[in-house]
């Protein structure tokens, strides 16, 4: 990249940062759900949304339109097992924006899901809700391997530290506050990861904790480098990254050339060598993100003894999963984690975990035998840090009832950030609590 296009890619940059905040103060000026002409409000009988098996659930219904309370539209549902086919549905009127639906039981821990359709002056909108069932009983179905841990205990002698360490300043990034730099890694002898490390400017050798933030599912790259700059602005060393070797520095079109490659459904990186737990796929994503946390641990900034881990979704699960395979982190933070009892599919009537594997021609019994190996589960078994775990019961990408599964497999101290109306995300103000939380424990720590 010449000069000018370097100049030019930095104040577009810049702007943007500049703008953003304008941007979001619009976005918080808008209706709720975002530019919605609809508002649903559902609320359950139990105000934590949790039942015991054999208690009825109730769910009182608002809608408005505009902030109007609507009147006499026909609302038409379906009650659900979490995540699976409906086995009743029913209608009724709204009146006065409200109506009251009697959704039963469960007869087995797990969630039921009101699925709901209105259709008001032409218009169709739709919402849903869940609720929980004994939800401290869910047990996950997934079973560990006898072998587990010398499977793991041997790819790991692979991923020791990284074979190849480039490390690049990326001032595009950097602030008055912190200094960043594009790391490149060669975690074994065919994949890389790419991750932008910032930390405080200026920073101390041995004086900072350091946290690893590993991705979401998708052939990505990082695109936000800045986003969560609160961390190396109170005093963290933070190292963000990907997992498919793409250089965030490439081309949009490189990006859509290697995703149409890639990530097509016949290809899909989850079910990469499925049959074969050697030459899985996300064996080397593992076995990377060791390295990556091995090379974040040698930093001579570090202290050395606060050593964290932080994602949501598949980087939630990517944050269980190398807090069991590295004893060295001492606090694990994870949102709504996917890859977590993968196969529960295969048996029917279970809620199985994201990706959402309900084809039977995926979860053969090799298949199954391979994911036992790489499902969150059985890592959870392992994890001994303290973890703080958030999820939100309306997810319908990483359900409830596979969050419950893993919180209850999970035998160190914990607590739970539980967002009962959430779907599949989390607020700025959560993201921010989880490095408060993080900053919590390691004061305590470092005063007893």
């Amino acid at each position: 990249m010449n000069n000018k296009l370097k100049h030019m890619k930095i104040f577009y940059c810049n702007l943007i940062i500049l703008l953003f905040p304008l941007f979001a103060l619009t976005m918080q000026a808008e209706n709720y759900p975002y530019r919605s002409d609809f508002l649903w409000v559902a609320t359950p009988d139990h105000s934590n949304w949790l039942y015991e098996t054999g208690e009825k659930a109730t769910i009182e219904i608002q809608l408005y339109k505009y902030g109007v309370a609507v009147d006499g539209a026909e609302l038409t549902y379906e009650i659900a097992p979490d995540m699976l086919t409906a086995t009743s549905k029913g209608r009724t009127t709204i009146k006065n924006g409200k109506a009251t639906i009697n959704i039963g039981s469960r007869k087995n821990p797990g969630f039921q899901d009101l699925r709901m359709t209105a259709v008001v002056d032409g218009m169709t909108t739709k919402h849903h809700v869940k609720v929980g069932y004994s939800v401290s009983k869910i047990m996950p179905y997934t079973k560990e391997p006898d072998d587990f841990k010398s499977f793991w205990a041997e790819t790991l002698k692979q991923y020791e530290n990284p074979i190849e360490i480039s490390r690049t300043p990326a001032p595009e990034y950097c602030t008055d506050k912190i200094d960043c730099w594009l790391i490149k890694l060669r975690t074994d002898r065919e994949h890389y990861i790419y991750g932008y490390l910032t930390m405080p400017k200026n920073a101390s050798k041995g004086s900072h904790a350091a946290v690893m933030c590993p991705p979401g599912a998708g052939v990505k790259t990082i695109k936000e480098p800045l986003r969560h700059k609160y961390y190396a602005e109170n005093g963290f060393i933070r190292f963000e990254v990907e997992i498919h070797g793409m250089n965030p520095t490439w081309s949009e079109q490189d990006f859509k050339d290697i995703q149409q490659a890639f990530a097509s459904r016949d290809n899909g990186y989850l079910t990469n060598g499925i049959d074969n737990r050697e030459r899985y796929y996300m064996r080397h994503v593992y076995g990377g993100m060791y390295a990556a946390m091995r090379y974040l641990q040698s930093l001579p900034e570090c202290d050395g003894h606060n050593l964290t881990i932080q994602g949501g979704s598949q980087g939630g699960a990517l944050a269980l999963i190398t807090a069991a395979l590295c004893p060295d982190i001492t606090l694990c933070v994870a949102n709504h984690p996917a890859l977590t009892d993968m196969a529960a599919y295969a048996e029917q009537g279970r809620t199985g975990g994201y990706p959402n594997w309900k084809d039977p021609s995926i979860l053969t019994p090799q298949n199954i035998k391979t994911l036992a190996y790489y499902d969150v589960i059985n890592f959870c078994r392992y994890v001994k840090c303290p973890v703080r775990m958030t999820w939100g019961y309306n997810d319908s990408t990483c359900s409830p009832t596979t969050s419950y599964a893993a919180w209850n497999t999970l035998s160190c101290e914990k607590e739970a950030f539980i967002t009962p109306i959430n779907e599949h995300w989390t607020s700025e103000n959560m993201e921010r609590q989880h490095m408060e939380w993080l900053l919590e424990k390691i004061k305590a720590k470092s005063n007893k």
